[in-house]
């Protein structure tokens, strides 16, 4: 899964660069779209990492209540995977083993893993690098209550403006809305696991949604930050409830190399 994750871009990021490269006014966006779309072909033909920052695991467990693991740790085994599929599959190796010393692990371990527990007999998996540029763009903000949604908003147009080329755009954005500190940031990575495009199924977020994505666009940052429409190809909320003196907001961006692979066993 890291191997494929790393050489395979999803049809769902490939149609909605597509429909950008449609849209885009700007024939420098144009060509840079044009580029993206041939670098993820070659690499899906090639077998060959899209990028050279081939990114930190993220994992996702849903584990079946019904479910028992044997022979051995489960975590244990999820990150000989992920070194497994980073050694064989020569990606590169981006973690240190501590976040001051800075010396790289040499496999890629470890992983980060969130677990949740649900019902039925299955164990669903799904790997998610994530590059590090686009993930040193993302921030957190405990808002007052009476900010509202057009703090949200406010809060996500500047993330979004201060990350201009840093995260490699087109950019997805992935937004958490609620809960603690963390479980904000918890969401809006996974809302970047959302097809892209796919709307929230509250009709009140989706519309924020929409405006949101028109307004950063409408900056004029585009491709690369050079100049153009296409700067984000989706924005995706997800939202938790909220302690009655709290509104946190997480925003999480994902470059164009929206890369993840699920299984379910």
């Amino acid at each position: 899964m890291c191997m494929e994750s790393n050489y395979n871009l999803g049809e769902d990021v490939i149609r909605a660069i597509k429909k950008g490269f449609e849209t885009e006014a700007s024939n420098t966006g144009k060509e840079i779209l044009q580029i993206i779309l041939k670098n993820a072909e070659i690499a899906r033909e090639e077998q060959a990492p899209m990028c050279q920052d081939t990114g930190f695991t993220v994992v996702f467990l849903e584990l079946g209540q019904d479910v028992h693991i044997e022979g051995g740790d489960l975590y244990e085994a999820i990150s000989a995977g992920v070194a497994k599929g980073y050694t064989e599959g020569y990606l590169r190796k981006s973690i240190v083993s501590h976040p001051l010393d800075r010396k790289n692990t040499g496999d890629n371990t470890p992983p980060v893993i969130y677990t949740t527990i649900v019902p039925g007999e299955n164990l669903k998996i799904v790997v998610c690098p994530k590059g590090g540029g686009a993930e040193n763009m993302s921030a957190v903000k405990m808002l007052k209550p009476a900010d509202g949604v057009e703090g949200v908003k406010d809060f996500v147009l500047e993330v979004a403006k201060n990350a201009g080329p840093n995260p490699c755009p087109p950019v997805i954005i992935g937004v958490g809305i609620g809960g603690t500190m963390e479980k904000a940031a918890l969401i809006a990575k996974e809302a970047l696991l959302r097809e892209v495009g796919e709307k929230s199924k509250d009709p009140a977020m989706a519309a924020v949604e929409e405006e949101l994505l028109e307004k950063i666009n409408n900056m004029g940052m585009g491709p690369q930050g050079l100049g153009g429409r296409t700067y984000a190809l989706a924005v995706h909320i997800n939202t938790y409830p909220a302690h009655i003196a709290s509104l946190p907001v997480a925003v999480n961006i994902n470059c164009h190399a929206a890369r993840h692979q699920e299984v379910i066993l």
